[in-house]
């Protein structure tokens, strides 16, 4: 009888079959096995030196990050990040290698792979936008963006999920599929760029670039402890980018560091553009908190129940802030509610900007908007968003001018709220609520006071909930001073260290990620009752599987045997029933959180035995990972 290889090991092989096509003579000759390069939360001035002293070459590091994204995405937490992958990746790594040994690097972004949002053109790749209306559609150019990207040397490694058309912040889409958070993976990543932050997140590139419309960037480095920056509108081109609304979309990159980030903006960056190419990598400044002036806009942080724990992580973070030199004030913006709410302009353009982008593109395989409606061609999610779009009967109503002018307004009113409070920037959460779970509405957001201004936004990872769910700080400055947010936010990141990797997506062992762990522990009775427990620990699903059975005499007399959490002064709560009362076995499997990782990895759980004689519990065996 055979043997049964498991499904993990299967995607792995395959796609190491399917890159050893493609491998070059160069990654022949270095001798470097599958998955040698740790890749795992490394920034890419850590591949450049690495490239830069020929103990690796881009080539080897776009199959180590081929194995994370082969152990990750569609199985173990199967994060659904990554719609497809770039057949030519490798060829293209080899060429740059070639290049560079023989000329040079061209920049801090030679050889480096990257991943790019489904709604960028890419000359000779699929581009969907999320959509089965366009799943076959193969673009003849690149966007701007992806230009300036191969000009730099990046390497195009492949594209990511994104909510559909842009249109939402859960990214979920007819091509893809729901994409999960890596932090948990039972809750969205934010959207509408949620793939590009849950694949940089969990390491599945150096560094990858969304678009934003209204937080479609910021949402997802939030949830993902992730910096995303939405540029000033208009900064950076959208040439070639699937457009949502041309008065709010901007492109732009996610990163694990802010100096990532910076080359990233500075690689796009446009000739001529207001701010110039090195400016963000050279303004940098581990010390521009001190003296900095920030405007907490207290109307924006959370007051509901469910919205207080975040409010407490950032509100303890302004003060860490304040504590490196900031000097932190309390503002209001005049009529700020009502400003945002009549001056958003997506339900207005949506339909006329994707008509236009279409007319261009006679190859494109629908001509209107109204026909993918009618074929039915999106996800049931934006099935009554489309309809209420698609009611908008002209490009230029009243109602249309009027949100024009509301925008206007709502400029002068944080222009006038920085200016008379002499301030340097604003902040407040960038969502007032964690991740929502999978299938329902995520509330909270704040992306609003940014895209309907067009000023420039940054979010910066500021901690986590008692869960670990990451959670995000947002500063918002004056138009153009893009390159001063990315230097606070340079500094804010050497105060905090508040970024955490995700617990679901480790570094792996020999090219795959790391196998189950088995527990043993016992618990027992001083009137012979004894429990033996048998717990496996699988370290990418985040799920702890057991068996308790029942050994010793006197099985009557058990009441209950638990997991509870062992705290420093004493027993703690209940986590788990393990085994209720009259069983003799049991079995089950436990959620485990990054928070209950973190508890069973310093070995704060226990299996306790409550019976007759010990209502207050006996506790056995603590759990621990070897």
């Amino acid at each position: 009888m055979g043997t049964t290889m498991p499904t993990r090991l299967i995607h792995v092989a395959l796609l190491s079959v399917l890159c050893s096509c493609v491998l070059s003579e160069e990654g022949a000759r270095t001798g470097m096995v599958w998955g040698e390069v740790d890749v795992h939360e490394t920034s890419i001035s850590q591949l450049a030196v690495e490239l830069a002293s020929g103990r690796t070459t881009s080539v080897q590091i776009v199959r180590s990050y081929l194995a994370r994204i082969a152990a990750y995405d569609k199985v173990g937490p199967k994060l659904n990040a990554i719609v497809r992958l770039n057949p030519e990746a490798l060829s293209d790594a080899d060429a740059l290698d070639r290049e560079r040994e023989n000329n040079g690097p061209r920049g801090p972004l030679h050889g480096i792979p990257i991943l790019l949002k489904d709604n960028y053109e890419v000359a000779g790749l699929v581009t969907s936008n999320g959509s089965l209306a366009f799943a076959g559609w193969i673009p003849s150019t690149d966007a701007f963006v992806v230009r300036r990207l191969r000009e730099a040397g990046a390497v195009i490694l492949g594209m990511t999920n994104m909510h559909e058309f842009a249109r939402g912040i859960t990214t979920i889409s007819s091509v893809s599929g729901q994409t999960r958070n890596p932090y948990d993976p039972a809750r969205n990543p934010g959207g509408s760029s949620g793939g590009t932050a849950a694949a940089i997140a969990a390491s599945f590139a150096a560094l990858g670039w969304g678009s934003d419309t209204c937080g479609s960037i910021r949402y997802p480095a939030s949830h993902q402890s992730l910096f995303g920056l939405r540029p000033t509108q208009g900064l950076f081109n959208t040439d070639g980018i699937f457009p949502l609304s041309h008065t709010q979309d901007v492109p732009g990159p996610l990163a694990r560091t802010v100096t990532d980030l910076a080359v990233g903006l500075d690689a796009t960056l446009p000739e001529g553009s207001a701010i110039t190419m090195g400016t963000f990598q050279s303004a940098l400044d581990s010390t521009a908190l001190r003296g900095l002036r920030i405007g907490v806009v207290s109307s924006l942080f959370g007051k509901a129940a469910e919205e207080l724990e975040v409010t407490r992580v950032l509100r303890a973070v302004v003060d860490t802030i304040q504590a490196h030199g900031a000097e932190v004030v309390d503002v209001t913006v005049p009529d700020l509610d009502t400003l945002i709410a009549r001056s958003g302009l997506i339900r207005h353009e949506f339909k006329w900007d994707l008509a236009d982008f279409l007319a261009e593109r006679s190859n494109a395989s629908v001509s209107d908007p109204s026909e993918i409606i009618d074929g039915g061609l999106h996800h049931l999610a934006l099935e009554n968003i489309l309809l209420n779009d698609d009611e908008v009967s002209a490009r230029d109503t009243e109602q249309y001018r009027l949100r024009l002018a509301a925008r206007d307004e709502l400029q002068g009113a944080v222009l006038g709220a920085l200016d008379s409070n002499v301030l340097d920037v604003l902040t407040y959460p960038t969502l007032r609520r964690k991740s929502a779970v999978l299938g329902q509405f995520q509330y909270g957001g704040n992306c609003r006071i940014s895209a309907h201004t067009g000023y420039p936004a940054i979010t910066m990872p500021a901690g986590f909930t008692d869960d670990g769910l990451p959670v995000g700080l947002e500063l918002l400055g004056r138009p153009l001073t893009d390159d001063r947010l990315v230097s606070i936010a340079y500094a804010f990141e050497a105060a905090t260290r508040s970024r955490k990797p995700p617990y679901s997506t480790p570094q792996l062992v020999n090219g795959m990620a790391p196998e189950s762990v088995a527990i043993t522990a016992y618990v027992s009775g001083p009137d012979g009752e004894r429990v033996a427990g048998q717990f496996t620990f699988d370290i990418t699903e985040g799920t702890l599987d057991y068996t308790i059975r029942v050994e010793g005499e006197n099985p009557e007399a058990i009441r209950a045997v638990t997991l509870d959490l062992i705290l420093p002064d004493r027993k703690g709560p209940i986590v788990h029933i393990l085994l209720p009362a009259g069983s003799a076995s049991g079995t089950g499997t436990i959620t485990v959180s990054q928070i209950d990782r973190e508890a069973l990895q310093a070995g704060r759980f226990a299996i306790v035995l409550y019976t007759q004689d010990h209502a207050s519990g006996l506790v056995g065996s603590r759990l621990t990972l070897p």
